[in-house]
């Protein structure tokens, strides 16, 4: 009897030590459920850097990817077409790139890319030109040598706006200069060139005492199409949806941050220049960053994305030869807003 009662004592024990451990199971189960998981998102910019970035350093700096659970590798580009290229491929989980592109890279290389939001939603690429040899409008390119980077968009602007303003594009002599545009404008190997950023290289060569102006093409023809939009691949949108969406929820409040509180969020993207490749100069950043808020704004949200801008600028490369067909649209941008 005795002997009894000590293996029912034993019993009892085991019994209690497993609920408690049952218990203490569930408890860290439950615990571990309402710890949000952090996952990896990277995304590789248009180049280093710059203001046009801030929105994205002060959703790091102020924790708004933390909050979503999301660790984000912002990352440069080796080559210019390393943001399309390795979001395609799947090296990154986006890249920064230009909405013409894009498209062309669908047409004309079916390659698998699709933009998920819309960052700046007009162009930055204007015709610049020196002061002392201006170009009243786009009719006066023509006899006049323009400088553009070897990029056929570019191409396809300047018969836009001349042949808007009632000029012959073929009389106009396009020279590739490959990304010396600065130095070739100012050097006077040519007249004017096509693929400098209003919102950059304007401004920096301004500050170097050059005396430059420049015509916004959309003033003359050239659609209003979204000069930098965030790309993936159609598999990396399929298996991380959440993961980018989340990071786009952060991004939109590092965006209204910004645009309420300019000078911190340029003191936080000074705080992360590459200073040793790309330094930059507060005050260059300033004029920047005051040229690109109109051009982020959208009524529908920071980031979203209207079919018509994509059909709009489909037609228009179509119509100028840049891409031969135009490819189904719903397959080139989701609107997450």
């Amino acid at each position: 009897m005795k002997k009894l009662s000590i293996i029912v004592g034993i019993l009892i024990i085991f019994i209690s030590l497993s609920a408690c451990g049952n218990e203490k199971e569930e408890s860290i189960a439950e615990d571990n459920k309402n710890v949000k998981e952090t996952n990896t998102v990277s995304i590789m910019l248009d180049w280093y850097p710059n203001a046009v970035h801030s929105y994205l350093y002060v959703a790091e700096e102020k924790g708004y990817f933390e909050e979503e659970g999301i660790d984000v590798d912002i990352q440069f580009p080796a080559n210019p077409t390393d943001p399309l290229s390795l979001a395609a491929s799947g090296n990154v989980t986006m890249g920064l790139y230009y909405q013409p592109d894009v498209i062309a890279a669908r047409a004309n290389e079916n390659i698998p890319v699709k933009s998920v939001a819309a960052i700046v939603r007009e162009p930055l690429n204007h015709i610049v030109y020196r002061s002392d040899d201006p170009v009243n409008s786009p009719k006066d390119l023509e006899g006049k040598q323009v400088g553009y980077p070897g990029i056929p968009v570019n191409e396809a602007i300047v018969q836009t706006i001349v042949e808007h303003d009632g000029g012959d594009y073929e009389k106009v002599d396009m020279l590739n200069v490959e990304f010396e545009l600065g130095s070739s404008l100012i050097s006077e190997q040519v007249d004017a060139v096509s693929g400098m950023y209003v919102n950059h290289e304007v401004p920096v060569l301004r500050s170097e005492g050059y005396d430059i102006d420049f015509i916004n093409p959309v003033d003359y023809g050239v659609p209003h199409f979204y000069e930098i939009v965030a790309v993936t691949s159609d598999e990396t949108w399929e298996e991380e949806q959440e993961n980018i969406e989340a990071f786009w929820r952060a991004a939109r409040k590092g965006y209204d941050f910004m645009i309420e509180n300019e000078e911190e969020a340029l003191q936080i993207l000074l705080d992360h220049q590459d200073e040793g490749k790309f330094p930059l100069e507060k005050e260059i950043e300033a004029e920047s960053l005051s040229i690109l808020l109109p051009k982020m704004e959208s009524e529908q949200g920071f980031g979203s994305q209207e079919k018509a801008s994509w059909e709009e600028t489909a037609k228009w490369l179509k119509e100028y030869g840049v891409i031969k067909e135009i490819p189904n649209i719903d397959d080139i941008f989701v609107n997450i807003e």
